[in-house]
């Protein structure tokens, strides 16, 4: 339990401090190299769009199916790697995560990219912990919706759903469903609660996700997002933290992903999709640009994960 506060980059009693967010750099302007679908600069019609996956340069309408052959291959194995990668931080993260959205019975919450069933889970615990829940008083049911464009990763959270017994529950319910973070499969203001964790940055374009978050939500909803994200981003220079860091990323994540699920690529490309990802800052002036209100973002681990939240006024 020591360890706790320590691991998140957490200071005074253990929860990270929220860091309001400005509407651009100190500069002025804003970075959308990172994610950003970009054309080439010859004038001919016909040539295709390109976007980044991890280092590489590819055709636009190419990443969704180089993304999703990275999951199907990783599937089964996703959350063992995780712990191998993180030595089980990621687990506090996604603690961390779900005390901040602090979900109260009746919520209705719809997790993107989440097919595992990791933060469902944790919020269909959070709400039955809940000292006002009750199955037979509480009128309007608690509900988490799973979205994910990979049926392989939903398929391992419905089986983790039987195992824990999770789909016998009435209140709080889960529903997995396939679905596009783009273009969800989901009524306007429909929901109370948006989580994306571990996933935004997998796809091909951010702000039309950010959009359809902003386009489900209800008034008063909640927008939280669990990414990798910067050290570099703290306000300090620390390149001995930042090689030590590189050297973990690029050496002994791709080692471990070949020796555990004899796949090096897909964990090549993920460590690559994490320095593509736009910094904390950045981040937030997407997603303030995407319609949200009272923005901020929390650090994780120094950075190498931050959480960042928004509300729909």
């Amino acid at each position: 339990m020591l360890l706790r506060p320590a691991l998140l980059g957490i200071k005074g009693l253990g929860h990270p401090t929220p860091k309001r967010c400005f509407t651009s750099t100190p500069s002025g302007s804003v970075s959308r190299s990172s994610s950003e679908t970009t054309t080439t600069n010859d004038q001919s019609p016909k040539e295709p769009s390109t976007t980044h996956f991890g280092f590489k340069t590819v055709e636009t309408e190419k990443k969704k199916e180089m993304v999703a052959e990275v999951f199907h291959s990783v599937a089964n194995k996703y959350d063992l790697m995780n712990d191998f990668m993180s030595a089980g931080i990621h687990r506090l993260w996604k603690d961390e995560f779900m005390k901040t959205l602090h979900p109260s019975p009746g919520t209705q919450l719809l997790d993107v990219a989440g097919g595992t069933g990791d933060i469902a889970f944790r919020f269909m615990d959070a709400i039955k912990s809940n000292p006002r829940y009750s199955v037979a008083q509480n009128k309007n049911k608690s509900r988490v919706t799973v979205c994910d464009i990979n049926p392989s990763m939903l398929e391992v959270g419905k089986d983790r759903a039987r195992q824990k017994g999770y789909l016998a529950l009435e209140d709080p319910s889960i529903e997995f469903v396939v679905g596009d973070a783009e273009n969800l499969p989901v009524a306007s203001e429909s929901v109370d609660a948006y989580t994306i964790a571990f996933g935004i940055r997998n796809c091909t374009n951010i702000d039309k996700v950010i959009a359809e978050a902003h386009r489900v939500l209800r008034k008063g909803g909640r927008f939280l997002c669990l990414e990798f994200s910067h050290i570099d981003s703290l306000g300090f220079a620390n390149p001995i933290v930042q090689s030590i860091y590189d050297a973990y990323s690029f050496n002994v994540i791709p080692a471990l992903g070949q020796a555990v699920t004899n796949d090096r690529a897909s964990y090549q490309y993920l460590v690559e999709s994490i320095r593509r990802f736009p910094s904390q800052i950045d981040f937030c002036d997407r997603i303030e640009k995407g319609g949200f209100k009272l923005v901020n973002y929390k650090n994780l681990t120094l950075g190498v994960a931050a959480i960042h939240s928004g509300f729909k006024m």
